[in-house]
């Protein structure tokens, strides 16, 4: 159950050495999807389809940026020389920046949303028509849970309500596309044991951790593995949803 097999996958923001978007590529792989490694880090997109391949898996790079729309619709026209098809779309590309709304600009606003939220709009509409015409697709998308609670510990309260938009846009766009066979589902990890994590200094982690019932950050396996789940065949029946992956941090 919950292979993936020949399902075509574009992961975006999956060039990142230690990410997430690195994770679900790995993870997807192992299910058997064929994946399109999509990053502005084009010496990071080659390591992963390099470690894929030594994995003996199937995979291809593409230089993406999400924000520009001629980069959008290169990636889909390649996508669909190369493999015939798209299946899976997660968005997974996006940025934060730690301010108060105080000292935030209207610069520091635009730049978050162009990429966490117009960016993933620009990547999910470039996937419908080849997805409509298959009667078929999986589109999941990372918000998070700041976008639900309003903040977190990392961002600031642009980064919380880019976040919080993904989860309206995706719910619209369910209700707009699930009569073709497309699902359009979100999750909202808490926090996650990465770089970004590993950074903070021991007694500000002692305190963040005092606040998620679980006692420990999350892993982007465990993240990976929802996503792999909701682009599954058997998640057929579950569109519309956000799923939180925060180790009880915030619950509703």
């Amino acid at each position: 159950m919950f292979r993936l097999d020949d399902q075509v996958a574009i992961i975006t923001g999956s060039g990142s050495p230690k990410g997430i978007g690195k994770e679900i590529a790995l993870t997807f792989a192992k299910q058997g999807a064929k994946l399109v490694i999509a990053d502005l880090n084009k010496e990071g997109v080659d390591e992963v389809v390099n470690e894929i391949e030594n994995q003996g898996g199937v995979a291809f790079g593409i230089e993406l940026d999400v924000t520009n729309k001629v980069s959008v619709d290169n990636m889909i026209e390649s996508v669909m020389d190369h493999y015939g098809k798209i299946d899976i779309l997660v968005n997974n590309a996006g940025i934060s920046q730690k301010v108060t709304v105080e000292d935030m600009t209207l610069t520091d606003m635009q730049k978050i949303f162009t990429v966490n939220m117009f960016g993933l709009f620009l990547t999910t509409q470039a996937v419908l028509k080849p997805m409509k015409s298959q009667n078929y697709g999986r589109i999941v998308s990372l918000s998070s849970v700041s976008g639900k609670r309003g903040g977190g510990v990392f961002g600031g309260a642009h980064y919380s309500a880019s976040k919080a938009a993904v989860l309206g846009f995706s719910k619209n766009l369910a209700r707009e596309v699930s009569s073709h066979g497309i699902t359009v589902n979100c999750v909202a990890p808490g926090l996650v044991n990465t770089d970004i994590w590993k950074s903070l200094p021991e007694d500000e982690a002692k305190k963040v951790i005092a606040t998620i019932p679980s006692g420990r950050p999350g892993e982007t396996q465990e993240i990976a593995t929802t996503i792999a789940f909701l682009s599954s065949k058997e998640a057929s029946y579950i569109t519309g949803e956000d799923i939180d992956i925060n180790g009880g941090s915030h619950m509703d």
